[in-house]
């Protein structure tokens, strides 16, 4: 139900972050959210960080995270449009709010 494509969008951004060493936080970040597209139900995103999240979170949202974002956003609409997808549209909403703030995140 879009999981498994949405992971492997998060595994594929993460080996492009990992080419670089500076991209190598980004792309630790991109392999954890992989894993938590695959098997989102039963976690929970509880959000903080300071000001190092504030500025790599800065970062992610220019050179990626905005359309990862609206992927899991459109992903979620298509979802909410029958009864039976609502909760996976539910969790595609959780993975877009995730993919616009990803640092100073963490899953529960």
């Amino acid at each position: 139900m879009g999981g498994f494509a949405a992971s492997l969008c998060w595994l594929l951004a993460g080996l492009l972050w990992s080419i670089t060493i500076v991209g190598l936080p980004l792309g630790t970040q991109c392999f954890k959210f992989a894993r938590l597209s695959a098997f989102p139900f039963g976690k929970e995103i509880v959000f903080g960080g300071g000001a190092p999240s504030l500025i790599m979170n800065i970062l992610w949202l220019l050179f990626g995270g905005f359309e990862m974002a609206l992927g899991h956003a459109a992903a979620g609409l298509v979802f909410c449009v029958t009864i039976i997808g609502i909760p996976f549209g539910k969790q595609h909403f959780k993975l877009a709010k995730l993919a616009l703030l990803p640092f100073g995140a963490s899953v529960v």
